[in-house]
């Protein structure tokens, strides 16, 4: 059996091959596979769509001569193979000799991507979201992300990682929807032009998906600045529908749609399967546990709770949006919001810092437009901490500080705000007597959801009130 034959997609000529390498590896998908085709990889449906949950670099010239001496080599070796004469056996010990020498970047199974060479072992990291079976070296896949960074650079673009459920749409099972959501049965969009409509009944998933509003053109906006990718705790069947009503005319992510049955750890996301240098990525993610490893790169987005059974995962005891014919805003609603974040963090990368653009940092970038929000502010909590809790460790404490505000436990005259649920405590009654603003938890979060400071008469603390909680808000703590 040929080694050609053999091949992934069982090319039969040096062009065919060669060119298949080319698409793998430069386009991040293969001209004869693409990832909808892999059903092997499929499950049938999304099994807990409720989980919290390349680009590749520019055709080389010297890459694709290599690739097609390596494929015509190949083609010799298999002539060689038909032959018994002494000089065909030299030659093809000199041609074993010189697949040896091959430091194997990648496989395809148990087959070397560029000397075609049987492997013993496989070895490196998984990339089955570009195509089934494909595995990349360490060394190969810091070689791709620095000739793609390059590219990327040069048209002014970054990468940007995009959470699918809560962050662009929601989704519920069929039957998990309540009696006040059945009218939505009947006001879903057509799926044959999935691009105008927002609202869809996917009969064979059993199951329905609303896109958050202003999603078609947050993405539209965000292609021309961030090559982007989506990576869900879906599994692969759910995060390919999504793509499909997200960017049915494959415009925006192509081949770079990453599931949960592409990571490399059991229910966490990295950095690692994603072929961009991580002082150029962006996340979205309305879930910070999912990124352990890279906080520093992650923009945590507001959860978006269309449906009942979302409100009900993250407890919430209150009437959904669905339930309550309602919607977040086109115009500044989450998506509207961060768009404009990235837009700043965009120039500030390409147009405002002094040092060479190859050695620049988003997350950098990310911390200081950060810590602009709540800069000049200095805050004492009361009783929003449980007793005998270190304050400096709770998720409020700290979310300030990275909005730049300063924290503090004693109160004196630099104290600016003083955030509480009760008008009744020492510090609250400072707070009135000296002047000073006197805040619920949320206005913290707010801050930091809207990546702008709300105004404190929105968020002040009333008198014999118990804390009001917006509809199906979210904490994310």
């Amino acid at each position: 059996m040929s080694l050609v034959s053999d091949s992934p997609v069982n090319s039969s000529s040096s062009d065919d091959f060669a060119a298949f390498l080319d698409d793998a590896l430069d386009s991040g998908t293969s001209s004869q596979s693409s990832p909808e085709d892999d059903d092997d990889d499929d499950d049938d449906g999304k099994d807990n769509h409720n989980d919290p949950e390349a680009q590749h670099p520019n055709d080389l010239d010297t890459q694709r001569i290599k690739r097609r001496k390596v494929a015509e080599e190949l083609e010799n070796i298999e002539e060689l193979q038909a032959s018994t004469s002494h000089s065909s056996l030299e030659q093809t010990l000199e041609a074993s000799k010189k697949k040896d020498e091959c430091t194997h970047p990648g496989s395809f199974g148990e087959m070397c991507i560029l000397c075609g060479q049987r492997l013993q072992a496989e070895s490196g990291v998984t990339f089955g979201y570009i195509h089934k079976g494909l595995r990349l070296q360490n060394d190969e896949i810091v070689r791709l992300r620095n000739t793609d960074m390059k590219n990327l650079l040069r048209h002014k673009k970054l990468y940007l990682v995009l959470d699918l459920d809560h962050t662009l749409l929601n989704s519920t099972e069929l039957r998990d929807m309540t009696s006040e959501e059945e009218y939505l049965k009947s006001q879903t969009d057509s799926m044959q032009d999935v691009s105008k409509g927002n609202l869809f009944m996917l009969n064979w998933m059993h199951m329905m998906t609303k896109l958050r509003p202003f999603a078609r053109t947050f993405l539209k906006e965000a292609s021309e600045m961030f090559e982007m990718y989506i990576y869900t705790m879906g599994d692969r069947a759910y995060a390919l529908e999504m793509a499909k009503l997200l960017d049915p005319q494959r415009e925006y992510f192509s081949s770079r749609v990453i599931s949960r049955d592409d990571g490399t750890q059991k229910h966490q996301k990295g950095l690692d399967i994603v072929l961009g240098q991580e002082s150029a990525v962006l996340i979205l993610d309305d879930t910070e546990h999912a990124w352990t490893k890279h906080k520093e790169n992650l923009i945590l987005m507001e959860r978006y709770l269309f449906f009942a059974s979302s409100c009900r995962q993250f407890g919430f005891n209150c009437k959904s949006l669905s339930e309550l014919k309602s919607d977040e805003s086109d115009t500044d609603g989450a998506l509207a919001t961060v768009l404009e974040v990235l837009k700043q963090i965009h120039k500030m990368f390409f147009d405002e810092l002094k040092d060479n653009l190859v050695d620049r940092d988003v997350r950098q970038v990310l911390k200081t437009v950060k810590k602009e929000i709540l800069k000049g502010c200095k805050i004492v909590f009361s009783r929003v901490f449980p007793t005998k809790y270190q304050a400096e460790n709770h998720h409020l404490w700290k979310m300030a500080e990275q909005l730049g505000a300063t924290c503090a436990t004693e109160l004196d005259s630099s104290v600016t705000h003083v955030v509480s649920n009760d008008v009744g405590t020492e510090k609250s009654r400072w707070a009135v007597k000296h002047n000073k603003f006197l805040v619920l938890p949320r206005w913290i979060e707010a801050a930091n959801y809207m990546w702008q400071k709300k105004p404190e008469e929105n968020f002040s603390v009333k008198p014999n009130e118990e804390p009001i909680t917006p509809v199906c808000s979210n904490a994310n703590s």
